[in-house]
């Protein structure tokens, strides 16, 4: 019998589901091509958690994938993050990914965020105080700090309702994200990335 080599390794298991290695490094991996801070391992298996949630939910109430062209267009807009067609593909070499793992991480993320958006839009209510709260207390200083002059409210009203929007899907998304984590079955394995 020849020797035998480890392809994958399970990191975790959720309700009869397994997280693997490779799921790790990918999602590492695309948080480099991101721009995003380096997660531990630990923190890389419970984001795994918290995705594997999201998507038995979604899947559950048959939410809808995002559209081919919406996934192209977001694979459009990070590859223009790079100055070149050559430097996206050298980061992706960097961070171990191919374009067809981009690709698969970026469609699981935004359908992940389209079915939270879709999930808590309705709750997330914005009152005008907020709105103006937001502009007097945060906006102006930050625009101040850099030696800008805000723009009038009125005219910002908009993009601040829907700022504020998103901040209160994701409090609400973290919230119910942390009481269904309390509902599953978590059992995490040796999460060594090592051989």
């Amino acid at each position: 019998v020849g020797a035998q080599q480890v392809v994958d390794r399970i990191v975790a298991r959720i309700n009869g589901d397994i997280l693997t290695l490779s799921e790790m490094r990918e999602l590492a991996g695309f948080q480099q091509l991101t721009g995003a801070k380096p997660a531990s391992e630990n923190e890389l298996i419970r984001q795994l958690v918290d995705q594997w949630i999201v998507s038995t939910e979604a899947r559950a109430e048959q939410f809808p994938r995002p559209s081919e062209a919406a996934v192209g267009q977001a694979m459009e807009k990070l590859e223009k993050q790079f100055a070149s067609p050559e430097a996206f593909r050298s980061r992706l070499r960097e961070a171990g990914l191919t374009v067809g793992a981009a690709r698969r991480l970026l469609e699981r993320q935004i359908h992940l965020l389209q079915f939270l958006d879709q999930k808590f839009r309705a709750a997330a209510q914005v009152e005008p105080a907020q709105i103006d709260t937001y502009y007097r207390q945060e906006l102006v200083p930050q625009l101040a700090a850099r030696g800008q002059q805000a723009p009038a409210l009125e005219s910002l009203q908009e993009q601040i309702r829907e700022l504020l929007v998103q901040r209160e899907i994701s409090r609400l998304s973290a919230q119910w994200i942390g009481e269904s984590r309390a509902n599953v079955k978590v059992e995490i394995l040796a999460a060594r990335s090592g051989p």
